[in-house]
């Protein structure tokens, strides 16, 4: 830990650097390469889409003693009224059953919930069925693409005026696209079924991106607008030092953020089932861990490459370049001098060590000698008693 926060305090005062601006085109080809995956997930493969949005036949089946093969119960329960439909069997907490299928007719949805009845061993009573409509489905999917249209524009009006340049507008957006892109063609290349809650993550996923790129750009426009003050490093310098300075509390607030989703996806496949959680926790793990990789890796190189055409930037570039070198070379000169130094010193504390008996020896030869130090106090003369003068 203590090292950790080591790496973390160098990263901000710059004792370490890692380039993530410089290398950005390392970063658009892996990113590249997920999106044309991902694409190919979406439009090859398809979208599993929930029984919500394409419509049928659910039927519930409640008080189920032992949930021990349901899947295998349910599927052999219906698999003689409607030949090649897709069953999907979901357990919904400790004992009930969900099936979904394609639009049963009334003679088949009572044959159904016979069927059902005799494989779980339960009272046809305890049986739901239900039809949904694929209008339902529509109409959401209509709401949440103009909700999300709404969003985007107001975000990007949002950005502009903040940041006082739409390219950190254009950027923050770009990497929102790039991380719902990845999330859904996951779910396509996956074959996981995209349920309401589902959306509903999809959409909770572009907040919890816009903020993560939006924590890194305010630190690139305070780095950027001292460099522009004082002309000691480039606009990608500087972006690259605020992706830098806010590296650990990229890592630390993804995985807070993930610990939790991880534990609610974990728990939710292995002891509840497919279900709301499920289907909630998923969107959310993909898009955050998304998310913190687009804010370092894509957002910020994008943004410098957008500023960097710039005049002003350019001559930015020019500046920095030349203070960077005069610095190198004053450096260069310093520790020049430094060695010279050390050097002059050196010799003279040799030197020292074999004069030093010399100078002594004729210090004393040639330095007279009190005659109090050779021949002792004087003898003063003394005066007899008075008797005995």
């Amino acid at each position: 830990m203590t090292s950790f926060a080591q790496f973390g305090n160098d990263l901000y005062t710059g004792k370490r650097s890692i380039d993530f601006v410089g290398r950005q085109k390392t970063w658009y080809a892996i990113s590249g390469v997920i999106l044309v995956l991902a694409l190919v997930g979406i439009f090859a493969r398809g979208l599993n889409l929930g029984l919500e949005f394409r419509g049928g036949s659910e039927l519930r089946v409640s008080g189920v003693s032992t949930t021990q093969g349901y899947e295998a119960k349910a599927k052999d329960a219906l698999g003689g009224l409607n030949q090649g439909a897709d069953v999907v069997v979901t357990k919904l907490g400790s004992d009930s059953v969900r099936v979904q299928t394609e639009k049963l007719s009334d003679t088949q949805t009572e044959d159904a919930r016979a069927n059902l009845a005799k494989a779980f061993g339960v009272d046809e009573n305890k049986i739901s069925a239900s039809f949904i409509g694929a209008s339902w489905g529509a109409s959401v999917s209509q709401k949440a693409i103009t909700a999300l249209i709404w969003f985007l524009v107001l975000v990007a009006l949002t950005m502009a005026l903040y940041f006082r340049t739409w390219k950190m507008s254009a950027a923050g957006l770009i990497a929102l696209v790039h991380d719902l892109v990845i999330t859904v063609g996951i779910y396509a290349l996956f074959g996981f079924e995209i349920t309401p809650a589902s959306m509903i993550g999809f959409l909770t996923i572009l907040g919890y991106s816009l903020y993560d790129t939006v924590v890194v750009f305010d630190k690139v426009r305070e780095n950027t607008g001292q460099a522009v003050a004082n002309g000691r490093m480039s606009y990608s310098q500087a972006a690259n030092r605020a992706v830098n300075q806010t590296l650990v509390r990229s890592i630390n607030t993804s995985v807070v953020a993930l610990l939790p989703v991880a534990a609610i996806l974990v728990i939710g496949s292995v002891l509840l089932g497919p279900g709301v959680l499920v289907d909630l926790s998923l969107a959310l793990f993909v898009g955050i861990a998304a998310g913190t990789y687009s804010s370092i890796f894509i957002a910020t190189p994008l943004l410098a490459d957008l500023r960097e055409r710039e005049p002003a930037m350019k001559d930015l570039a020019k500046r920095a370049k030349r203070y960077q070198a005069a610095r190198t070379r004053d450096e260069a000169r310093a520790e020049e001098a430094g060695e010279a130094d050390a050097s002059a010193t050196a010799g003279d504390e040799t030197a020292g060590s074999h004069r030093e008996p010399a100078a002594a020896g004729a210090g004393r030869a040639s330095r007279p000698v009190h005659p109090y130090v050779s021949g002792g106090p004087r003898n003063q003369p003394k005066r007899p008693p008075k008797s005995k003068r």
